[in-house]
């Protein structure tokens, strides 16, 4: 149940009385409610009440940077917590889950390729913000290099080092890696505006059976982030990727790339799972070094 404390404190942040309060699946780090209002709609709701500093209103600044591309749905955001508010909260456009229709996983990848394609101002982001509980560093960098190494790598590694969940081996590894990682990345392409988390639990399946995107680490960065996360734990058909490649053909070699840039969330993770990732990491490493 909600505290009647945070209850009045949503009451007034929405301008509407809540009659209904109940639980729904809301991923590992977040309470989350489906709120039946006394006019007959429903809002969702996410509390934390160890929510670092900011985090959902990072949340609802992501999913404004993804809806700006008008490419996929993602659901309206209404209100959420100020900085010292406990516990924290985001309040967001219930979507209601449905089955997904006939021309999903085209729609699906036609629209990825539109949001990347729609761009982002730099390699980074003008706000840092975070990926689950994790910071996540977006200072801008001039190259994707740059920012993959210094942005995305290095801070996860540096992270697990001080936790003990990175052995010397694995950190000489990927100095290894660093040295080579200009040969490695792939040609320029512009920054792409991207999910920044898109594995399957972050697509949700709207109430016309098409795509909608929730809970994303949004930055500008290479489109093959997106696409190789996508391929990291599965759950995406092989017309989503024919579709995208359709609308926005892939450069030369992205084939190869896929576990390189699978080592970013792999390294997240470790930081907040522990070392069952270890072994994963370990060995999409071993095919760079």
């Amino acid at each position: 149940m909600i505290a009647a404390t945070l209850r009045a404190r949503l009451e007034l942040a929405l301008g509407r009385r809540i009659v209904s309060a109940v639980p729904v699946a809301g991923g590992d780090i977040n309470q989350a409610f489906e709120l039946g209002m006394a006019n007959g709609e429903a809002v969702f709701l996410k509390i934390n009440e160890n929510a670092p500093p900011r985090m959902f209103e990072h949340e609802a600044h992501g999913l404004a940077f993804l809806r700006e591309a008008r490419a996929l749905r993602t659901p309206d955001v209404l209100a959420f917590s100020e900085e010292d508010e406990r516990p924290g909260f985001l309040l967001l456009q219930f979507v209601r889950a449905a089955k997904p229709g006939r021309h999903f996983e085209e729609a699906l990848g036609r629209g990825l390729a539109a949001l990347h394609c729609f761009g982002a101002p730099s390699f980074g982001l003008p706000e840092s913000n975070f990926i689950g509980r994790l910071a996540q560093s977006n200072a801008a960098r001039l190259t994707w290099l740059e920012f993959y190494r210094d942005e995305r790598l290095r801070p996860q590694l540096s992270m697990a080092a001080r936790a003990g969940r990175a052995p010397p081996a694995l950190l000489r590894n990927f100095e290894r890696l660093f040295a080579k990682l200009p040969e490695l990345v792939g040609g320029a392409e512009p920054p792409s505006r991207l999910h920044g988390d898109l594995w399957a639990g972050n697509l949700h399946i709207d109430e016309q059976g098409a795509p909608c995107l929730i809970d994303p680490a949004v930055y500008g960065g290479h489109r093959e982030i997106d696409l190789s996360m996508m391929k990291l734990f599965g759950g995406f058909g092989a017309r989503v990727f024919s579709a995208y490649a359709e609308a926005f053909p892939l450069s030369p070699g992205h084939g190869e790339r896929v576990a390189l840039y699978q080592l970013y969330p792999l390294l997240v993770h470790l930081n907040l799972f522990g070392g069952s990732y270890l072994g994963a990491l370990q060995s999409s490493l071993a095919r760079y070094i």
